[in-house]
């Protein structure tokens, strides 16, 4: 595992061993459903309705998160996508906490997502209750299973590297995914949680997910982008019920992955986006998440800085023609990933 200076970029554990080839599937449209200065809602499989755009809190430097979730609050922002590997739900809940208690916005109006680590594995609960009690709050509105591996146990909420003496991970083979998965189902059935989901699983475990589960996978939170669009696992999971999320729907900060496989640091750099961004009017990223948002995915754009947070939020009032989206999809990199 990653150290520290890495933790929040995409780790890369092999759940995709080899590219596929294009999967013919037809999907229903998304049908979002808005609310007065608020981001549509995407209907779940659990019955419950997540905001199509959130904000995700990696990266976020602990000083800086109450100022940029109460501005985002403000701004209209009502899903919040946390971990316990991004190692800040303590400073995520205290901002929480002074939200409600100021009546900058109630519990039962935001969507809270939050991720089950790696070597919490084997004890699904605890970690659950564990930051539950770091957000501050008596339910997750999604709790994902953060990667399909589980690893060396480190201690409840702990997300330390578990490469073992040989630098090799270590990986807790007494754990199946089949048990992780249950251990979530009996989450939800405890009223700690109301949706439970699954992140970074290719097609193939997601087809397993689907053989075992006894409550569905709400979601699949996935690294796509216009640069690596996955159409088959995105078509694959709405085609059986699951929504899709884009965890990075635009890649920054000098992505690792993304530099060696795409060549570029961003596809907001790329020359077709830039010039669709200014035909409408828009931004790069506003391009690339209104884009994933008529793709019929959720997207977690991530940011620092106050006045992105109104940016990223501003991509419901304009609308991509069907040629502009193939032009869009073409720029998909993924036949040059090596075999």
């Amino acid at each position: 595992m990653a150290g520290k200076g890495s933790r929040c970029r995409y780790r890369r554990m092999s759940a995709e061993l080899h590219a596929w080839r294009e999967w013919i599937v037809g999907i229903p449209p998304i049908r979002f459903k808005k609310k007065k200065g608020a981001a549509p809602a995407v209907a779940l499989s659990s019955g419950h309705r997540m905001p199509a755009v959130g904000l995700g809190v990696c990266r976020m430097e602990k000083p800086a998160i109450r100022g940029l979730i109460h501005s985002a609050l403000r701004i209209g922002y009502r899903h919040l996508e946390c971990a316990a590997d991004y190692q800040n739900e303590a400073e995520v809940g205290d901002a929480l906490a002074e939200a409600f208690q100021t009546r900058l916005v109630k519990r039962e109006d935001l969507f809270i997502t939050t991720k089950l680590w790696n070597s919490d594995h084997g004890h699904v609960m605890e970690a659950c209750k564990d930051s539950l009690k770091k957000l501050r709050i008596d339910y997750l509105d999604l709790y994902l299973v953060h990667f399909p591996v589980a690893t060396r146990h480190t201690g409840v909420g702990t997300t330390s590297s578990a490469l073992g003496d040989d630098g090799v991970l270590d990986i807790d083979t007494t754990i199946s995914l089949e048990t992780t998965w249950h251990a979530m189902e009996e989450l939800v059935s405890m009223g700690l949680v109301r949706s439970i989901g699954i992140s970074n699983y290719d097609i193939f475990l997601t087809r397993d997910c689907l053989a075992y589960a006894k409550i569905k996978p709400a979601v699949n939170q996935i690294e796509t982008h216009p640069y690596f669009q996955r159409d088959s696992l995105v078509k694959f999971c709405q085609k059986h019920g699951i929504c899709v999320t884009a965890h990075t729907p635009f890649p920054l900060g000098g992505s690792t992955a993304n530099t060696e496989w795409f060549g570029s640091v961003s596809c907001l750099d790329d020359p077709v986006i830039k010039s669709l961004a200014e035909k409408y009017g828009k931004t790069p990223a506003q391009l690339v998440l209104r884009w994933g948002l008529q793709r019929n995915t959720v997207v977690i754009p991530k940011t620092s800085k106050v006045e992105r947070l109104q940016e990223n939020f501003e991509v419901f009032n304009f609308e991509i023609s069907g040629e502009d989206m193939e032009k869009i999809k073409i720029q998909d990199h993924r036949q040059e990933l090596p075999n």
